[in-house]
């Protein structure tokens, strides 16, 4: 129970904590429904980034099927829905050449859109702001509040004005308390929140660990000559070994736009592996190249996806709040989409929430949730696709053959599960591991790190106390330096994690938090769990334009 005295208060019948597609969905439906029935129901939604879309960074392609169930009318509303899914290619690629594979059916875009998620996110605000959803951008929910009986009363906003030792300036500013009847928690991949309420009330005892990925991604523009709008190229292969999992796209948007980017399955073992550098290696790819020579990058991201599935869904509601989108593990990966099942995962929310708000002694746990999302289809479509990420601990061939016997054979219904490891346990020792040279950028086609965070536009506050936390500094060195040669400098695409002094026998850790883009990989990767990222002042991070 919060025993702070310098805090106002505000008080709601639901916080939603996360202004991206599923937040932003739950507030509108809970709206809708009120509208409705006729009823009062005051919503309020934080968001940390500096506006609705500004942390918002996906592919991406939307399957419209949640949207159509939220606004059947998107399209008179002006969705920006803009570009219709087009052709579709699966390449195999090899150093040199790329090789045509035949497309699973769950990656067939046929009735889908390539859209930037970031704009669908400031639409969706739009709409939640017209129906009366207050919503704070700029506020980052910093703690968890809880009542004497231990359920949750809501959160508080973080304080301004803390100095890098911890200690308020002239400029201090107490935070914010928001109280509610219900609090939905929306913060996406690797919940800083989230992290405490699994633990508080056990919410993963009994099911798989999350298992995650890094997705990094450019927009491009190039020239009209080389633009296809609706294409869709997925790859496997190069520059990944077939024992590390991942993948590629590139997707044309509308006005010569182009999305490119990787996802590296966080399980990968050589220490010496940087997802950032393959990405780089990735566009100079014969096949890919071609398409941006003439082009200009205008825009750099990353971020951490939860790609467990099924077996990793944690226990969803809890005393006072519940879990919806991404922060759940709401993925359909062969299907390399989430935004769909983000959506439908905050309307059941919204719709088990109201039901238990009418309901008079309903008790602190909107139990109902839970019980219904398992009846939805988005339970059924996490349950057919369960074994396809598991599968690739045989390596690449190994899940290409195994995903063909599950999905064509048993449809999904085969009679076991397969299951999921801890990312962090998998780094293997540095001299275990060969290293890996990955060549200098040409500053044309691949960039540095540095480059690459500029054009994010990430900003922090400089004078604030770094949000990236060490539980032991000196395992930093005595580990993973030792053990593992300082993995953050590479897992790490925005250069945060830098060692200084080795030249001089005296390696130790230097940490430039304003260049963090808020992805979450080291809070997920760090082999030995030193590593805890919180959240900086509200509207800190990056702000990505159309990503």
């Amino acid at each position: 129970m919060s025993t702070r005295t310098d805090r106002d208060a505000m008080e709601y019948d639901v916080v939603i904590i996360g202004g991206g597609p599923s937040g932003l969905s739950s507030a509108i439906r809970i709206k809708q429904l009120a509208e409705q029935s006729g009823k009062d129901v005051s919503v309020c939604l934080l968001e940390k980034g500096s506006e609705i879309g500004a942390h918002i960074l996906s592919g991406a392609v939307l399957e419209p099927h949640a949207l159509a169930e939220l606004f059947p009318d998107w399209q008179e509303r002006g969705a920006p829905l803009n570009t219709p899914a087009g052709e579709d290619r699966l390449l195999y690629l090899t150093e040199a050449g790329a090789y045509k594979l035949p497309t699973p059916p769950q990656m067939g875009n046929h009735g889908n859109y390539i859209i930037s998620l970031g704009n669908l996110a400031r639409w969706l605000g739009e709409q939640a702001e017209a129906m009366g959803v207050e919503i704070y951008p700029g506020f980052a929910a910093a703690e968890v509040l809880y009542h004497e009986d231990g359920s949750v009363k809501g959160v508080a906003t973080g304080d301004l004005g803390i100095g890098k030792d911890g200690q308020p300036g002239h400029n201090f500013q107490p935070g914010m308390e928001l109280h509610a009847k219900q609090t939905i928690f929306a913060e996406g991949c690797r919940g800083s929140l989230t992290k405490e309420l699994f633990g508080k009330f056990n919410l993963r005892d009994g099911v798989d660990p999350q298992t995650y990925g890094i997705g990094i991604k450019e927009l491009w523009e190039i020239d009209p000559a080389k633009h296809q709008p609706g294409l869709i190229v997925h790859s496997v292969g190069w520059p990944l070994s077939s024992d590390t999992y991942g993948g590629s796209f590139l997707y044309h948007l509308e006005n010569n736009l182009v999305a490119i980017g990787m996802v590296v399955g966080l399980d990968y073992q050589n220490p010496w592996l940087s997802p950032y550098e393959e990405f780089q290696r990735y566009k100079t790819h014969p096949t890919i190249r071609g398409f941006f020579e003439g082009g200009r990058r205008i825009s750099y991201g990353a971020r951490a996806l939860s790609e467990g599935g099924y077996q990793s869904v944690p226990k969803l509601t809890f005393p006072g709040g519940l879990l919806i989108g991404d922060t759940a593990g709401f993925l359909n990966v062969p299907k390399i989409k989430g935004t769909h099942m983000a959506m439908k995962s905050g309307m059941v929310a919204a719709e088990a929430v109201f039901e238990h708000l009418a309901k008079e002694d309903a008790g602190a746990e909107a139990t109902e949730y839970a019980e219904q999302i398992k009846k939805s289809w988005l339970w059924d479509e996490l349950y057919t696709v369960r074994n396809i990420r598991p599968a690739f601990k045989w390596g690449l061939w190994g899940a290409l053959a195994y995903g063909a016997i599950d999905t064509y054979v048993f449809k999904g219904k085969a009679p076991w599960t397969l299951h999921h490891h801890d990312d962090h346990t998998q780094l293997g020792d540095k001299n275990s591991h060969p290293k890996i040279a990955y060549p200098k950028p040409d500053g044309t086609l691949t960039f540095d790190r540095l480059s690459s965070v500029f054009l994010s536009a990430t900003n922090h506050e400089e004078n604030q106390q770094t949000h990236l936390r060490l539980k032991d500094e000196s395992i930093a060195i005595s580990v993973n330096y030792a053990k593992y040669g300082s993995p953050e400098t590479r897992y790490c695409p925005a250069g945060v994690y830098e060692i200084l002094g080795e030249e001089e026998g005296k390696p130790r850790l230097q940490i430039n938090g304003q260049n963090c883009l808020h992805c979450k990989t080291c809070d997920i990767k760090d082999p030995t769990q030193n590593i805890n990222w919180t959240v900086p002042e509200g509207g800190g991070g990056p702000n990505y334009p159309n990503m």
